[in-house]
Formats: C-alpha cells, structure tokens, sequence
C-alpha cells in the first residue's frame, strides 16, 4: 500500500471515522461510486505519454501495492456462519446480477485476461494485478480497490493503465488500456472498509507504441474484450462449497524478509474457501484461501470459480485484497477475497454501462 496508510494497516481503522472529502457520483440506489480517470482523448495521451516503452522497462521494479496483512486467525460466529444480512432483491434483479459469461478473445483461443495496472500515488510508481472482466461495453477491468483509490488521501490513482499478459521486460503484447472511471462500492472511498476492497475500472481502447520516424506513436488495438477475452462473473456463492484458483504476480516480502518471488510470472494457488473477519479492518464477510502464500504485488488478481485450464476462462468470485500468516511463521500462508454478493453485483453493471471515446489515438 501507499506509504501514507502503512500506519493505518497496523490499527484498527477508526482513524477513518472523519471521512475525506473526495469527489465522483453515487449511485442513489446501489450504494456504487464512480470517479472519472481520464475522460478525453487528451487525457488519455497524458497517461500514455508518461507510459513510454523506457518507463514501462522499469515497471517491475516499481514497489508492489499491498493493504497489509492479517496477522492471526480470527475466530467468531460470523467468521462460520458468513455474513448474517444480504441485500435484498427480485428474482428478476438476482438472474440478471448473475448472468455474466466469460468470453473468449474475438479472434479465437485462449483467453489472456490476466495482468498488472501501473498508477501513481503521491508522485510515486505503484503496480498490482488484475484481470478483464466480461461486459457490455467490452472494456472492464477487475482489480482491489486499494489499487485504484486511497481512501486515506481521498483520491484515485493517476495514471492508471491496465497491461493484459505483460512481458518480463515491460512488453505490452495485448495493448495498454487507460483507465476511464472506477466503479467501487460507496463503502471503500468513504471509510476504507475492506468488505469492499475492490473496483472494476472502465477502461478506453487499446493501444501500442510503434516506432515511427525515429520515435513512438500510439497505435490503436481496439477493445479489451476483443482482444484478450473476458472472464464471468460470479455473486453470492457461499465459501467452502466451490474451488477457487487465485491468480497473482506476488513480489513483495514474506514475513521473514525473503523475496522467493520477482513479480514477473503469474502465480496460482487453488482450494476450498471459508468465512474469515478481520475486525481491525472491518472486514465482516471475508473469504479467505489457504493454503496460499501470495505476497504483495499479487493484490488485485482474479479469484475464479470453474477455471478451464485450456481456455483459460473462469467465473470471477473475487480479488486477492488481503494477506495472512495464519500460523505467525516465516511466510504468508493464506489470502483473502471481500464476498462478491449483489451489491458487487451493482457495481460492475455501472462500470459495464459506462461509454469511452471511440478513438484515443
């Protein structure tokens, strides 16, 4: 995480009980929150302009965003019985919240969804994982929400880019997509509350840099969806009676010091879930896999239900958001994942209906 909320991440967050001030829209029915990114062509060259491929090859060695960690198991009835009140809705609501398929990339084969998203905080580089996410409008990316917005300092990140199947060097095979807006839940910007520690964020056509008379130009590829696939999208699927696979680019420190990951190879771990809660982080529906142990960098990476190995497409059922080191060792051994129930539900439909330019180059 960003250096301010370090402090923050090690007590309980009643220090947010001021609220920052910060600016976007709420949704007066759905509790969703958006905030604009960049919202022209001319922002968009903004962000792509400070990420030049030289800036890009540097990338990796930028510092790895991460929430903290849990430092003990945490026993309670909650933590066994899950979440005890669900936001009511029509059968009619329920079946269209859950009708998200996962799709294959327009030209066909495996689906390259997953990836990292670069930002800046405080004139600092930051990056974490992420993944496409099936929409209407072809274009929405799944990440934490502590790796799009600080609620601490009361603003997004600047910019931020999603790269698909990043290269070890900084290459962008898949094209580089400019955040537009993020779509989180009410409940992350206002107080930081990481029950809803995710975001889907809407993001503009693709494009690559192409060398052209002695320097780069942009050069459109076209929708995120078109081009890498789109993973589904699944809500209210109570914890231990699925498998899961999260997926990550883990890099920063264990417990002990040791660094066994360098950020640059997708990591997986696979298992059962259960309830967890974290109170000092007002996490009151958690789900937490173990064994698993991702560092950060691999904060924002997909958690999906029925992963096809060969098509490489699942159902998205949540996103790395916090680590643990249940037994108080040498290294992490379990992740968590904020319940994906409805109103997850509402805030991706506001960031599948939202529109970006039809050209940014």
């Amino acid at each position: 995480m960003i250096p301010r909320t370090r402090h923050l991440l090690a007590a309980a967050l009643s220090a947010l009980l001021v609220l920052p001030v910060f600016a976007g829209t709420a949704a007066a029915a759905g509790r969703v929150f958006s905030v604009s990114l960049a919202k022209t062509a001319a922002d968009v060259k903004k962000v792509a302009d400070y990420w030049m491929p030289d800036r890009l090859k540097k990338a990796d060695s930028y510092s790895p965003a991460t929430p903290g960690s849990g430092a003990a198991p945490t026993s309670s009835a909650a933590a066994t019985a899950g979440p005890t009140a669900r936001s009511s809705v029509t059968r009619q609501q329920y079946a269209l919240l859950q009708d998200v398929t996962a799709t294959a990339p327009r030209n066909g084969g495996a689906a390259k969804t997953m990836g990292k998203v670069f930002f800046r905080f405080g004139g600092k580089e930051y990056w974490c994982s992420a993944s496409a996410v099936a929409a209407k409008n072809r274009s929405v990316v799944a990440t934490a929400g502590h790796c799009a917005y600080d609620p601490q300092q009361g603003r997004p990140a600047e910019y931020w880019i999603f790269v698909p199947n990043p290269g070890p060097t900084g290459e962008t095979p898949d094209g580089i997509y400019v955040g537009a807006s993020i779509s989180m839940h009410e409940d992350w910007p206002g107080k930081g509350d990481y029950d809803y520690d995710y975001a889907f964020v809407t993001v503009h056509r693709g494009f690559v840099w192409a060398g052209k008379d002695g320097h780069y130009v942009m050069q459109d590829v076209g929708r995120l969806q078109d081009n890498v696939g789109g993973q589904g999208l699944e809500l209210n699927r109570k914890p231990s009676t699925y498998t899961v696979a999260a997926f990550g680019y883990p890099a920063g420190a264990q417990p002990d010091g040791t660094r066994p990951f360098d950020g640059k190879v997708l990591r997986t771990c696979q298992g059962t879930t259960r309830w967890t809660v974290a109170p000092s982080r007002d996490l009151q529906k958690g789900v937490q896999l173990q064994p698993c142990d991702f560092s950060p960098g691999a904060s924002g990476g997909p958690w999906l239900i029925d992963y096809d190995q060969n098509r490489r497409l699942g159902g998205l059922s949540g996103v790395n958001s916090l680590t643990w080191n249940r037994d108080a060792k040498g290294a992490y051994d379990a992740v968590s994942s904020p319940y994906f129930d409805t109103l997850t539900g509402e805030v991706y439909k506001r960031a599948a209906a939202q529109t970006t330019p039809a050209n940014v180059t």
